[in-house]
């Protein structure tokens, strides 16, 4: 199985966040969105509108537990990591995500597809995808 077609059975709508918004914006975003990550944005020159890291409740948990209340008016780019954006293809199997994810410690990445960020996959949407191709394959028992 393919991310793609994870990507399939969601819904389309990536949810981000600008990395000059604070903490208390990215949290509200999540909060309605009842998500726990945002893909963060850049404004680059030469590419336009670009992915440039992943800002989680385990961000917000940190700003607050390292700046106490003052964590929820800072900037996210104050907060993440900006080096090698660890992100996926639509082409690559689940088995790959999920050892991308083990190897460096996350459970979101975003999928690119010709410089073109189309979706985001969870570790959850991994497990879920398992679960349910095991259930499609397992022998039904007769009462």
């Amino acid at each position: 199985m393919q991310v793609g077609d994870v990507l399939r059975k969601k819904a389309a709508r990536v949810a981000t966040v600008r990395m000059n918004e604070t903490v208390a914006i990215a949290s509200q975003l999540m909060r309605s969105g009842n998500i726990s990550a945002l893909v963060v944005k850049d404004v680059v020159r030469t590419e336009g509108n670009t992915a440039v890291g992943m800002f989680t409740e385990r961000d917000v948990v940190r700003a607050i537990a390292e700046h106490g209340a003052a964590g929820v008016h800072m900037k996210i780019s104050q907060l993440i990591s900006v080096q090698e954006l660890v992100w996926c293809s639509p082409n690559d199997t689940l088995e790959h995500v999920r050892h991308l994810m083990h190897r460096h410690h996350i459970r979101h990445l975003p999928v690119i597809d010709n410089y073109s960020l189309i979706g985001v996959i969870s570790i959850r949407d991994i497990s879920t995808a398992f679960a349910d191709e095991a259930t499609a394959v397992a022998p039904t028992v007769a009462a």
